[in-house]
């Protein structure tokens, strides 16, 4: 019998205990991107968070070897959110302008109810990491990347003026959106994200 055809049976036991690992690990990174949000990554320890999550030291190790793991694994969780609540939100409507708005739509929307309890948990991320140099800022940094990127192949959709690079309306709706936040957060202005929301309509205004 050739060697590539010798697998060994599947066993439920195992295939049990990963999912119930699996289910752990998702219930400890909701934690996790919570406190991050709420406090920072810097603050992002397997103490703190063993206080917070009810699972022991020890437990938690066998998650996550170090600190630096726990921060990886913690902006991950908080990536596959955000497209899921932002990207994945906007991607059904119609390819150029449409999708566009749903996508911008979907931001404001995924801020307004609060998913990451402290704002916008890349935008902080962003701040708190943007002098440290390390994995996690290069972590952080792929991922604002990726998002403004996205925003550029959406604006690449669409019909602009001839003096509107799809990099720079990318640059100055990142730049609303990030701004709303801000004001939201800091100064607890309850108007921030309808100024947004006009300044989007403002800046799309010439665009088709």
């Amino acid at each position: 019998m050739p060697a590539s055809v010798m697998v060994p049976p599947a066993d439920p036991a195992a295939d049990g205990r990963r999912a119930r690992g699996a289910r752990a690990r998702r219930g400890i990174l909701a934690v996790a991107v919570d406190l991050g949000s709420r406090e920072g990554l810097e603050a992002l320890t397997i103490g703190r968070l063993a206080e917070r999550s009810g699972v022991s030291k020890s437990g938690l190790f066998a998650h996550f070897g170090s600190k630096q793991d726990l921060q990886l694994a913690t902006i991950e969780a908080a990536r596959a959110i955000f497209v899921r609540e932002v990207v994945a939100s906007g991607a059904p409507a119609p390819e150029g302008l449409p999708r566009l708005r749903a996508t911008l739509a979907a931001w404001m929307d995924y801020l307004e109810r609060d998913v990451f309890p402290g704002g916008c948990f890349f935008q902080a991320a962003s701040l708190e990491f943007d002098g440290r140099p390390g994995p996690v800022r290069e972590r952080v940094l792929a991922v604002m990347d990726e998002w403004l990127r996205y925003l550029g192949a959406l604006a690449r959709q669409v019909r602009l003026p001839r003096d509107l690079a799809p990099e720079q309306l990318a640059f100055e709706l990142n730049a609303i959106g990030l701004a709303a936040n801000w004001q939201r957060q800091l100064l607890r202005d309850e108007r921030a994200l309808d100024r947004a929301r006009t300044a989007f309509e403002r800046t799309l205004g010439g665009v088709r």
